[in-house]
């Protein structure tokens, strides 16, 4: 029998097929602003689209809640789990939070598919849960036309020194914790069923370690580098801040074979979404339209976009004062 190929049972894959940001935002914007119950204690809620909320309760601490779910990434049902559940724990990350328990999310198509690459799946994001520390207790299933996976994630955190992403401010240097391209990467995956072992191996990569070391450096901005792309994370995250952001094009790192997929045209529909979504804000003379793809690249299980340095990461910019660059205009990409 020829293998199951899990990404052909999908129009989209990973982060890569959520709904575009723009379109997003106009759907919850009249959900923005309402009033919190009496007594609720929102540290982070709805306004600025940050990775996961977070409420204070009782003894001081921040509970983060987040989820996250998409259709296969990868053919590999287990490698698919691995990537999910990195993916979800990363929102808490971001925050500047520990994972503290999880549950599964799972729709599947009980016809078309075995259970057997089902367990496979779960298999997988309990492995990378167990390796966060993050027991997962149960979750919810559906019998669905494509399959789906991720995870409920609820952590805990210092509510004095949560990373949000309207908490920088201008004159800091920006770092990334992981390379981009998995995007393309995992588009031609799609399209050819040739595999990066690099593309999974930065995928499934915790994002813990860096969490914690921008902690200890101080940091009070961050965000994860997922569905929007560098640019789409950026431009958000400089929006909600007030401030504006340099990037450096070439000081950012990409996953060996990323420009090589590129020029053969795979090219997922997010990623130019993303850099449609963010155009009008900014500043690229000079800038291939090729790099400006790369930098909007829809990533699945990114890295942090951290305001402030990281040890090891490399600086790819620098955060502005806002209005630096000109009227609008929020990112330039030198």
């Amino acid at each position: 029998m020829e293998p199951i190929r899990l990404t052909q049972f999908a129009r989209g894959g990973g982060c890569a097929c959520k709904i575009p940001a723009g379109e997003l935002e106009q759907i919850v914007a009249g959900l923005q602003g309402l009033a919190h119950p009496p007594g609720a204690q929102v540290l982070v809620g709805l306004d600025d689209g940050d990775d996961a909320a977070a409420v204070q309760i009782e003894g001081g601490v921040a509970i983060v809640s987040t989820s996250d779910f998409f259709t296969p990434v990868v053919d590999d049902p287990y490698d698919w789990g691995r990537i999910a559940a990195a993916n979800a724990l990363s929102d808490v990350y971001a925050m500047g939070g520990t994972p503290l328990m999880a549950i599964n999310l799972v729709a599947w198509p009980r016809e078309a598919l075995p259970t057997e690459l089902l367990r496979e799946v779960l298999r997988g994001g309990l492995d990378v849960a167990t390796e966060a520390g993050c027991p997962v207790l149960g979750g919810h299933s559906i019998d669905a036309p494509e399959p789906i996976y991720g995870m409920a994630v609820t952590g805990t955190a210092d509510p004095d020194r949560l990373m949000r992403n309207d908490a920088a401010e201008a004159g800091l240097p920006i770092s990334l914790t992981k390379p981009l391209g998995v995007g393309v990467l995992n588009n031609r995956h799609k399209s050819t069923g040739e595999v990066s072992q690099e593309a999974i191996a930065s995928m499934v990569a915790l994002n813990r370690d860096a969490s914690q070391a921008a902690l200890a450096a101080g940091v009070r901005a961050a965000t994860d580098v997922t569905g929007f792309g560098l640019l789409g994370h950026l431009y958000k995250m400089c929006r909600a801040s007030g401030v504006a952001a340099r990037i450096d094009a070439s000081a950012v790192p990409y996953v060996d074979g990323t420009r090589q997929a590129l020029a053969a045209g795979h090219v997922p529909g997010g990623s130019r979404r993303n850099l449609d979504w963010v155009r009008t804000h900014l500043a690229a003379d000079g800038v291939s339209e090729d790099e400006l793809i790369l930098l909007a690249d829809a990533q699945t299980s990114g890295g942090l976009l951290v305001v402030g340095e990281v040890p090891g990461a490399p600086v790819v910019g620098q955060t502005l004062p806002a209005g630096s660059l000109g009227d609008g205009i929020l990112v330039e990409v030198v």
